[in-house]
């Protein structure tokens, strides 16, 4: 029988990546912990450090400091802001229907150019220079020009995180997202790991996708831009 890998370290999915598989992109302080800045936004604290954790986040991104922290479980306590508030949800997709894509090529650092220009015609999320670090990126090209992208980002143990997921807008519709879903998809499960994913809880249309090809809602979730307090 497969072993089924814990599903509770989805409930803090960025401290389990930070203190797992991408420990040699993090920076660690105490009970809290971040991307380098240049990799991905994300920072997280240890679950159930509460109050305390967040003191060692302020000293680990500085006074003023911004960071984008999701699960936080607690009210930031005074002295620290909430920028933005984005609603979301957390899918998984251990029926998701894995298949290679012909088409599909591995992108990488020579890549990051075309990547962030698709990324900002488009908007999936936070994509930044070094994001290409966090795991296998494939993209769908037509006429040497990239159209299509699909990568895997956070690794919380036994599961891979599908994201930036975005299709140009001339060619959406036809199924170059749901192919390349796909194709992460078989290199996760490769990997004896589930595919998880995460999209804003007011893009129906993306979860209605993700619902369609086999994902199952398993929690709504809060992604919160926060700054830490200057003194």
């Amino acid at each position: 029988m497969e072993d089924v890998p814990d599903e509770s370290v989805l409930d803090a999915p960025v401290w389990s990546s930070l203190t797992g598989a991408h420990r040699v992109l993090a920076e660690i302080h105490g009970s809290a912990g971040r991307y380098d800045p240049e990799v991905c936004p994300f920072a997280a604290v240890a679950p159930g450090a509460g109050v305390d954790g967040l003191a060692d986040l302020r000293a680990l991104v500085g006074p003023g400091g911004r960071t984008v922290v999701a699960f936080l479980g607690v009210a930031p306590p005074p002295g620290w802001s909430v920028e933005l508030d984005r609603p979301g949800v957390q899918m998984v997709g251990p029926h998701l229907a894995v298949a290679p894509d012909p088409e599909a090529v591995l992108l990488g650092a020579a890549d990051v150019p075309e990547m962030l220009d698709l990324v900002g015609r488009t908007q999936p999320g936070p994509f930044l220079a070094r994001t290409v670090e966090l795991g296998g990126y494939l993209g769908i090209r037509r006429g040497g020009r990239l159209v299509a992208m699909a990568g895997e980002r956070l690794r919380p143990s036994g599961y891979t995180e599908i994201s930036a997921v975005c299709t140009d807008e001339s060619l959406r519709g036809r199924g170059l997202a749901t192919r390349l879903v796909r194709a992460v998809g078989a290199a996760v499960r490769a990997r004896g790991e589930i595919p998880m994913l995460h999209a804003a809880a007011s893009n129906l249309g993306a979860i209605r996708l993700y619902e369609s090809l086999g994902f199952e809602l398993r929690r709504e979730v809060d992604f919160r831009l926060l700054r830490a307090p200057t003194v």
